[in-house]
């Protein structure tokens, strides 16, 4: 027979499951995040919601959640899982790249915003030292379970939001013990226990860190072997799981153990099929640490305090908002970065329902003032999307608004990029580490201003209206390159440019052969169709695979691309053959100087 808790643990499992799979397809239909969506679900199975009717409709059991520790440990293997996602992404020598902004303007957001928040409450409330900076300190953690998905690592936004909020997940150890040692009757010496702690984390990061390079590799190595998925993904959990335990074991959060085991995993070679296989589950334990928020939103509470409640978060928000954008613009980031991470980070976290929960058991806050926060947390963390959704939208105004990039900005001595999609951003990375000027227009103003915010100089103007061509200063330009991906316009913009300047170099991105011709014919110095390349490459590689020798491969190769360029030259009726064949590298020297 299947006892009452295992039937609850069940229609749990069930009331999930039919959340993800109603939630993110209807979401995902009218482009909302899914986020907004499992936050409302679990405000609508919640003890606030249908939950609490249950006592009059026992049908309601079955899919309705009693209460947020019914399913609390899904919801920590979801934070689990998502610093393990983060590790995978990263690598020991990016994360040492970071350790300015993790330890310096991590630091300081930290510690300036909870002191802050702090004095506030001090000030307002009826609080002691201890517990107004204790809140203050809560207050100024941000949500890395919410923050990260939405912007990931790699952009502008992401390394400042990610180095933030890592000093913060490796903050809150010391946070918890600290006011441990401030609680009316400490047990035993919090200092000497502390200290403990610290040195037996870094030792079990040590350990490791040593075991994780000598064995992941033939772990999963093996498991590639067998060529089967289970036992890849078997393997895959049980290096989080491992790694989480062993940190937890000695005092530190699980999650710095995950994403230890993400940053070691990311440096062998098997770091890309690890991550697809394990995404299902990031996505879906997330899923359930959103629900759990939603179930944490009393409305009879908030009804009964909404003047205080709206007041409590617009104050927190605003304070966190100002001093990450202030401390990030002294750090040297842009205006509109600034911006939009102050704003991304300015709700509280989850972990700030855990330091919550820590000055509440030991004394510093009482039972009444711990609920009133830990309903402002829910709030924030409900909004964190919409706050993500007005931080983008105002970074791209600031942009468009910044000097950086002056419209009347002389173009002596420059290539000129015309369209800013993933092949301009190609030529301008390649431009700037040789040391060559350019400047690029985009008619996409989210392009322009998300180009910004990575350091790129861009600026909005439509070239399909008439005389935008003229304020681009290309009479002056070394060389223009043309990356849009209308082929009508291209044509168009090639035959206006060759008529105005004879002499000026003119590389334009074609489709195929087809559009190469044109774009020789109407005065593109040179065309390159982007699929050529694309495709040798690939056919390259397949017939390596298959064992075919290296000599009669290239030699296919280049008889591919002199018929394209005999192709070209019958369309587009050329004196000339077209550059399209691929750069060699130069043979290296000898020792009189002479090319062997």
């Amino acid at each position: 027979m299947v006892s009452e808790t295992e039937t609850s643990a069940i229609g749990n499992a069930l009331v999930v499951l039919g959340a993800a799979g109603i939630v993110i397809p209807a979401f995902a239909r009218f482009r909302l995040p899914p986020v907004i969506g499992f936050i409302l679900v679990g405000l609508l199975v919640g003890p606030s919601g249908l939950g609490s009717l249950a006592g009059d409709y026992p049908w309601l059991k079955h899919v309705t959640i009693g209460s947020t520790e019914d399913i609390a440990l899904f919801a920590e293997f979801g934070i689990i899982m998502l610093l393990f996602s983060i590790g995978l992404e990263l690598s020991f020598r990016r994360l040492w790249q970071l350790r300015k902004l993790v330890f310096g303007v991590g630091a300081a957001e930290l510690l300036l915003g909870g002191a802050i928040l702090g004095g506030g409450l001090w000030l307002l409330g009826d609080l002691s030292t201890p517990a107004a900076f204790g809140l203050g300190i809560a207050l100024a953690l941000s949500s890395t379970a919410l923050v990260l998905p939405m912007v990931g690592t790699k952009s502008a936004v992401g390394r400042a939001s990610f180095s933030m909020l890592l000093f913060e997940d490796l903050a809150i150890v010391p946070i918890i013990f600290i006011l441990g040692a401030f609680a009316p009757n400490p047990a035993g010496d919090n200092t000497e226990l502390l200290l403990t702690t610290l040195w037996q984390g870094v030792l079990v990061v040590a350990v490791l860190a040593v075991a994780g390079w000598f064995l992941l590799p033939r772990i999963f190595a093996q498991a590639a072997r067998a060529k089967d998925p289970e036992l890849f993904l078997a393997a895959s959990l049980l290096v989080v799981i491992v790694a989480a335990l062993a940190t937890a074991t000695v005092g530190l959060s699980p999650i710095v153990g995950a994403l230890l085991a993400g940053l070691m995993i990311a440096e062998t070679e098997y770091h890309g099929e690890v991550e697809a296989i394990t995404a299902p589950f990031k996505g879906l334990a997330l899923g359930v640490f959103l629900i759990s928020v939603g179930m944490g939103l009393d409305l009879k509470s908030i009804a009964e305090q909404w003047p205080l409640l709206i007041a409590a978060v617009v104050g927190v928000i605003a304070v966190k908002a100002v001093v990450t954008a202030l401390l990030l613009r002294f750090s040297g980031a842009r205006r509109g970065t600034a911006a939009e991470v102050g704003l991304l980070m300015a709700s509280p976290s989850e972990t700030t329902l855990i330091v919550l929960t820590a000055a509440l058991t030991a004394g510093i806050i009482d039972p009444e003032t711990a609920s009133f926060w830990q309903l402002v947390t829910a709030i924030g963390l409900t909004i964190t999307p919409l706050l993500a959704r007005i931080g983008h939208d105002m970074a791209r105004r600031i942009e468009m608004r910044s000097d950086d990039t002056p419209v009347d900005e002389p173009a002596t001595a420059r290539t000129v990029i015309v369209g800013f999609g993933r092949v301009g951003r190609t030529v301008a990375e390649l431009l700037r580490e040789h040391g060559r000027a350019y400047i690029a227009v985009d008619a996409n103003i989210d392009s322009v201003a998300m180009a910004r915010r990575d350091g790129f100089k861009v600026r909005f103007a439509d070239v399909a209206r008439q005389g935008s061509l003229d304020k681009l200063g290309i009479e002056s330009a070394d060389a223009i390159v043309l990356t849009m991906d209308d082929p009508v316009q291209q044509l168009r913009m090639t035959k206006q440019l060759r008529l105005k300047f004879p002499d000026l170099p003119i590389i334009s991105r074609a489709r195929d052969a087809d559009h190469a011709a044109a774009l020789y014919q109407a005065g593109a110095s040179d065309a390159v169709p982007e699929t050529l390349e694309s495709s040798l490459q690939l056919a390259e590689a397949v017939l390596i695979d298959l064992g075919v020798a290296m000599g009669p491969v290239i030699a296919s190769i280049h008889d591919v691309r002199a018929k394209m360029r005999h192709d070209i030259m019958t369309k587009g009726q050329l004196e000339r053959e077209p550059r399209i064949r691929k750069l060699q590298t130069a043979p290296p020297r000898s020792e009189d100087g002479v090319r062997s």
